[in-house]
């Protein structure tokens, strides 16, 4: 049930190295630590931000004073095809102590979206004065998994107010156990700007632009996995995005589309806390809160989509093409 619930957040990637290649990963010194899961995790916290970007909008036509629409949103973001984005070259001479054991100096290796498999890699030399002597395999992604997708969702609200004007707020309703803890929270606005014309109910279209903010904020504790000896182990992940729209619909009484163009800038920060004692020949290595990760994200999209009205029950779903598309669906329940 914890993976399931990661995945939908945060990817189950992030949290899959971090139990089965973190040891290894830290043995090889922190430079070389923090210079592969940049690269290894980069396309996945991409994929990421595009994805809880989607779905602020399924109509330009605001809704009037007390209007109001609540809905549940889900998202999901392929890479299917992404090819570019599943792996990385990892040159050893950008490494500190990593090499190949084949004796290759430059390789593709997976990413967090990749299905690269047993490319292993060697550590022999002196980190922080402690001779470390291993060989391990480098992690794969989400496509060995059979996994496709990055998905995201959410429930949202939508409001009317005066002259045009919709604000929008979304969450994901908190989720926290022992060791996960989830949150998601986002606000909006939307102006329609046919609203202040004359002939504004003669209009067949409706013209609107939007602003929406989204957070996700998650941590994993896995000081309990005995994967790593230590103390206070996690993963504290925050992904941020604001999306700038321009908004065109048609305004009928069922069945409706919609298109937008829109720009994405978002932040995807990933830190490695706690204390961790990497056994070696001799002493052990000790970490306190070894590295963070910031991955910044922006971008150009433009989508398309239905919605079907059907009194206070509605359906949309669009999809969006960017450098990570998403197809976007909804169940709402509205009035006006």
């Amino acid at each position: 049930m914890k993976k399931i619930v990661l995945l939908l957040t945060l990817s189950s990637a992030t949290f899959g190295m971090a139990q089965s290649n973190l040891n290894d990963i830290l043995a090889a010194g922190l430079n070389d630590a923090e210079r592969f899961t940049t690269a290894w995790m980069a396309p996945v916290t991409e994929a990421g931000v595009y994805s809880i970007s989607n779905g602020w909008y399924n109509s330009a036509d605001a809704k009037p004073l007390g209007g109001f629409e609540i809905s549940i949103i889900g998202n999901i973001t392929g890479f299917k095809n992404k090819d570019d984005k599943k792996s990385f070259t990892l040159n050893t001479a950008d490494y500190e102590n990593l090499t190949f054991v084949d004796g290759s100096t430059s390789k593709e290796v997976a990413t967090a979206l990749g299905d690269i498999e047993g490319v292993d890699v060697a550590i022999n030399a002196l980190v922080q004065g402690q001779p470390v002597s291993a060989t391990f395999e480098l992690p794969s992604g989400l496509s060995s998994e059979d996994l496709n997708f990055v998905p995201s969702g959410y429930i949202q609200a939508s409001v009317g107010l005066i002259k045009g004007t919709e604000v929008k707020a979304r969450f994901l309703p908190k989720i926290n156990t022992d060791d996960v803890k989830i949150g998601l929270y986002g606000f909006g606005v939307q102006h329609d700007f046919t609203k202040h014309l004359p002939a504004d109910k003669l209009l067949p279209v409706a013209i609107s632009a939007v602003i929406g903010y989204t957070n996700l904020s998650g941590e994993y504790d896995f000081t309990n996995t005995d994967v790593i000896n230590g103390e206070n182990q996690r993963i504290d992940a925050k992904f941020s995005s604001w999306n700038f729209s321009a908004v065109v619909s048609t305004r009928l009484p069922v069945i409706n589309f919609y298109g937008g163009l829109n720009y994405i800038t978002g932040k995807a920060d990933t830190n490695i806390l706690g204390r961790y004692e990497i056994e070696t020949v001799a002493q052990p290595i000790v970490y306190n809160d070894p590295f963070n990760i910031s991955n910044k994200v922006s971008g150009v999209s433009g989508n398309i989509g239905t919605k079907l009205k059907l009194g206070f029950f509605r359906l949309n779903a669009d999809y969006n093409i960017a450098e990570f598309s998403t197809f976007t669906f909804g169940i709402n329940f509205g009035f006006r």
